[in-house]
């Protein structure tokens, strides 16, 4: 009987073995599979904030962009009435000039598209 306790015992050892290789195996995908799993976790949370920062900087420009149209609408506004009053001015010398029989020189021609056009 020690022959077969002997070959029980040897057997034994080379199954817990074997059973220690695939323990460990398994932990080692599994330690594998979960660090893949908390990578996946962390880049689902990352997404809102990401795109809450997307978000911000966009409404950031968007606001930006609208001061500068404002800002720039209002120049054209102010740059149209100058551009009106000075051909209201320049308007009233050409007819002072042309009471005291004095012809003004013909305007340029964008000054004279401007007059037929009012652009």
């Amino acid at each position: 009987m020690t022959v077969w306790a002997g070959i029980v015992a040897v057997i034994g050892t080379i199954g817990m073995v074997i059973a220690g290789l695939f323990a460990a195996r398994a932990t080692t995908r599994a330690a594998a599979a979960t660090a893949e799993a908390t990578q996946a976790a962390a880049r689902v949370q990352a997404e809102p904030n990401q795109r809450a920062e997307d978000r911000a900087a966009f409404d950031a420009i968007k606001t930006e962009l609208r001061q500068e149209l404002t800002t720039t609408r209002e120049e054209v506004r102010s740059l149209r009435s100058l551009v009106r009053a000075f051909a209201w001015y320049v308007a009233e010398l050409v007819t002072q000039m042309r009471s005291h029989g004095i012809e003004p020189p013909a305007p340029p021609a964008r000054v004279d598209e401007y007059n037929r056009t009012g652009v």
